[in-house]
């Protein structure tokens, strides 16, 4: 049961008071000075502060209530305080909402604008309260993801992402290769990265290669070095490849599913014993590497079109990671916006909704070059427009009526706490229930 505190001076108000919230299963404590509340305050359990604005009978300036208002909040800043007088002046009421008051009413009051106050700030502030406890809980996980590894520097706030870091460090202690996939730019080399430097192998090499970026006739030259003279170009001296370079730590194959047939001949039997032969060479050489793949296609549709080995894909999945794209992990938007940004400048409250609309088609790649052009054509608060991510009506709709895309990300940055979902899309309780029975999304 919420439990109000009443500080008022006249045994009457508080009486009336008690009585209308005692029929709403809200428990009334009373208090008939300032420094009665104050002590009351200090003692705990409450959850709201009704307070008179005087409590003199020969005073109507309302600089008492001011005093005890600024106490209350120097004191309890997060206690919700609403303001009750008979003597309303409109300029004080103005400057203390400014200051953090979260109602004014004059007496006499009427009991259902007062208690639909109430009981909204009672449900806000469960729900902050739900979700402070939910973010201590988060930073404790996350420290213990922290605690003792190489995170690489990455920059996440989803639970998604979470989730899929905790599979990465677990992974990194196994010797199994690690096929990673996901859609172009949502950030599979970092995971790469954290799979390496979490693993018994952190002290060597890794090497980084993308096998779309080589022309096909030079990647098994690239990968597994070459003789003089092995073909045009070769040169005069002998050439290592890439799994010369990562002996002892880890190789990297980004977009594997683009390596030729013969290249993946070849990289099988590396995989399988450790032995390959440079080209234009009869020697076998032996490495000790881990290899890390990863790929945007559909590995099992180039198969059964037999542009890739099968035998090479269970070689290379030893164990999968699957990185979502950024659309299904949206609270790491912003964090990863901000991060993008240059010292000295910040997003309007219009550019970060716009941000959190955006589908983001090119993931995290396609964020860092919109913050960044943004950041080029701003000064030091950049807008939805410099962002050149939306069209026009949808940048519009983020400054008005919330879509399905918005209120699903405000639930999921919310926890599903319906009141923080609807204070942060500015609506009431009422209108995100209809907005979400609307677009067919669950309350849970």
């Amino acid at each position: 049961m919420s439990t109000v505190l009443v500080i008022d001076d006249n045994p009457s108000v508080a009486t009336a008071l008690d009585v209308l919230f005692s029929l709403h299963d809200i428990r009334t404590v009373c208090a008939e000075s300032p420094e009665e509340g104050l002590a009351r305050l200090e003692r705990g359990g409450i959850d709201l502060v009704i307070q008179d604005m005087n409590f003199r009978a020969d005073t109507t300036s309302g600089e008492e209530g001011v005093a005890l208002f600024r106490q209350i909040r120097a004191q309890h800043p997060d206690m919700p305080v609403i303001l009750l007088t008979a003597w309303t002046h409109l300029e004080s009421a103005v400057d203390l909402v400014k200051a953090g008051a979260a109602d004014y009413l004059a007496k006499p009051w009427d009991d259902d604008k007062l208690l639909a106050s109430v009981n909204n700030l009672l449900e806000l502030a469960e729900a902050q309260q739900e979700l402070v406890s939910r973010r201590a809980s988060d930073r404790q996980r996350r420290d213990t993801l922290t605690d003792g590894h190489d995170l690489r520097g990455l920059i996440y706030d989803d639970t998604a992402s979470e989730t899929l870091v905790a599979l990465a460090l677990q992974i990194a202690r196994s010797n199994l290769p690690v096929l990673i996939t996901g859609p172009n730019g949502a950030g599979k080399e970092k995971y790469a990265e954290i799979v390496h430097f979490n693993s018994s192998v952190k002290s060597g090499p890794f090497i980084a290669v993308n096998c779309g970026a080589l022309p096909h006739e030079l990647i098994e030259a690239e990968l597994f070095g070459a003789e003089p003279g092995a073909f045009t170009g070769a040169g005069n001296k002998p050439r290592a490849g890439k799994f010369d370079a990562a002996d002892g730590g880890t190789l990297f194959l980004d977009e594997v599913g683009t390596l030729p047939l013969a290249g993946q001949v070849k990289l099988l039997r590396v995989l399988e014993t450790g032995r390959f032969q440079r080209l234009g060479s009869n020697q076998e050489r032996q490495v000790t590497v881990r290899v890390v793949s990863a790929t945007n296609a559909d590995l099992s549709g180039l198969i059964a079109e037999e542009r890739f080995r099968e035998d090479l894909f269970y070689r290379l999945n030893g164990i999968e990671l699957r990185v979502p794209p950024l659309a299904k992990r949206p609270r790491d938007i912003l964090p990863l916006a901000r991060h993008f940004l240059p010292q000295g400048t910040h997003f309007s409250n219009a550019a970060e909704r716009a941000l959190l609309r955006h589908s983001w088609p090119g993931n995290v790649r396609e964020l860092r070059n919109a913050v960044q052009r943004a950041a080029l054509l701003s000064g030091e608060r950049i807008e939805p427009e410099a962002l050149g991510i939306s069209l026009p009506e949808v940048v519009a709709s983020a400054l008005s009526e919330p879509d399905r895309a918005a209120i699903e990300a405000a639930m999921q940055r919310a926890g599903g706490v319906l009141a923080q979902a609807a204070a942060e899309l500015g609506l009431s309780r009422q209108a995100l229930y209809r907005r979400l029975d609307r677009y067919g999304i669950s309350r849970d």
